[in-house]
């Protein structure tokens, strides 16, 4: 899940903007964190929060598909 979401966020930042995801795997959860930079948190979210929780959709599908619960955070620092 891990490399979806790097290819998503990827796509939105684009090349030149330096971010990490964190993946912490516990079994049957697994929770991933974005780390941003403080002004393209924003791009990730969108207005209203639309962004954030499209991205969440596609993560839960494949999270359904592996019988795993799914927590998304990002972290603009």
């Amino acid at each position: 899940m891990k490399e979806l979401l790097e290819f998503i966020i990827k796509n939105i930042l684009g090349e030149g903007v330096k971010f990490e995801v964190l993946e912490e795997d516990d079994g049957n959860l697994v929770k991933l964190t974005v780390k941003t930079p403080p002004d393209a948190g924003g791009l990730i979210i969108g207005k209203q929060g639309k962004i954030i929780k499209a991205i969440k959709n596609i993560l839960k599908i494949k999270a359904v598909l592996l019988k795993r619960k799914l927590i998304l955070e990002v972290n603009p620092s």
